[in-house]
């Protein structure tokens, strides 16, 4: 299935900030086709370094999708059911106005003059493309790590338009280690001549720090079984040690080439604005009061997490759901062994296909009784 990234504008959006940024455009993609009633719509929230295309082949790249395994006829988001929407999000470089989109008061691309923003903001310019493709309601949100955080959002600011939220491998708000280690990579991208205070668009990018930031990044979406497994301590294209700094083992050339493949796709001030949003997101508002921020929400919930992730621990969605069960919210559970780490709600999707299935299964059913 080929698919066309789509593009929607708006006149202004208001942030978190304090700030107004206008025009707004956002890239979107769909897949599958919209009922007669407006029923069975699904919005897929992507992580950090995603973009609008979820599933099927890039009309521009000839690439699959990100979660082309989980999105399509008979797989989990099953388009043949459901009309499945994904975005771009606010301050992103993938078709959404960012750091790197021009201003149309200067002319020249934003840079640090862009607005930072959060993942409320992000899901405010979400509800209105949602509303300008004239869907009253969505049957679900899903997500993954910071689109599992979008997903929770969309449950407690806008409850009367989610049916049901995925959130999977994701937090409520982020602990003191993982924005650690965004700040790692935010100075790795700023200490990089080459960034030029953010305005580095004439000329070229930071890439020795975007590639380092993302470096760090990998490493934290992986475990140490899938890297021992992937790795161990093998050497690359040699039989005994170099003494030098180059490349000796396997793993340091994995992530290197990790980093050079990132730098030809992101913007390295997208990077510092996203990780931002991630770093300021709490449900709460700083209060620390989650039972309060779901308790207006009636949004049924499947929490996702994986056994072997550091990055978004377990304990992170069981905090989610003790707060739901205690207010007799309506909460479904699973934490899934898994070896491959964060990036498990990526590649190990067996069981996480059967039951997303029945859980949207079961929340159409509820749906055409109500």
């Amino acid at each position: 299935m080929v698919v066309e990234t789509k593009s929607a504008r708006f006149d202004s959006i208001a942030l978190d900030s304090g700030a107004t940024l206008s025009p707004v455009e956002i890239a979107y993609e769909t897949y599958g086709s919209l009922s007669a009633d407006r029923s069975n719509a699904i919005l897929i929230t992507h992580a950090f370094t995603g973009d609008a295309h979820a599933a099927g082949i890039s009309e521009e790249t000839g690439k699959p999708g990100w979660w082309d395994n989980m999105i399509g006829p008979g797989k989990a988001f099953d388009t043949d059911r459901y009309f499945v929407i994904c975005s771009n999000v606010l301050g992103g470089c993938q078709g959404t106005t960012g750091p790197g989109s021009v201003n149309p008061a200067t002319g020249r691309p934003y840079a640090l003059t862009f607005p930072v923003i959060t993942i409320r903001d992000m899901v405010r310019l979400q509800r209105m493309l949602i509303d300008s493709l004239g869907i009253p309601r969505l049957l679900s949100v899903a997500g993954g790590s910071m689109g599992g955080m979008q997903a929770l959002e969309w449950a407690v600011s806008y409850p009367d338009m989610v049916l049901s939220t995925i959130p999977i491998a994701t937090t409520w708000r982020h602990s003191a280690q993982q924005i650690a280690f965004n700040e790692v990579g935010r100075q790795a991208i700023m200490a990089d001549p080459d960034w030029a205070g953010g305005d580095y668009y004439d000329t070229k990018p930071p890439a020795r720090g975007l590639s380092v930031a993302r470096m760090v990044g990998h490493i934290t979406y992986m475990s140490d079984e899938s890297m021992r497994e992937k790795f161990g301590r093998r050497l690359r294209e040699k039989e005994k040690f170099g003494f030098d700094f180059g490349v000796d083992f396997e793993v340091e050339s994995y992530l290197r080439y990790r980093g050079n493949q990132f730098v030809s796709r992101f913007d390295a001030n997208s990077y510092l604005y996203i990780t931002k949003a991630e770093d300021y997101f709490d449900l709460t508002n700083g209060t620390g009061r989650l039972a309060e921020a779901f308790r207006k929400s009636d949004t049924r919930f499947l929490v996702i997490s994986f056994t072997s992730d550091w990055l978004y621990p377990t304990y992170q969605s069981q905090e989610i759901v003790r707060v739901l069960r205690r207010i007799n919210g309506d909460v479904a559970y699973c934490d899934l062994q898994s070896n491959y780490g964060h990036d498990a709600f990526l590649v190990d999707i067996a069981e996480q296909t059967e039951i997303v299935r029945g859980f949207l299964a079961s929340t159409a059913r509820m749906a055409r009784a109500a």
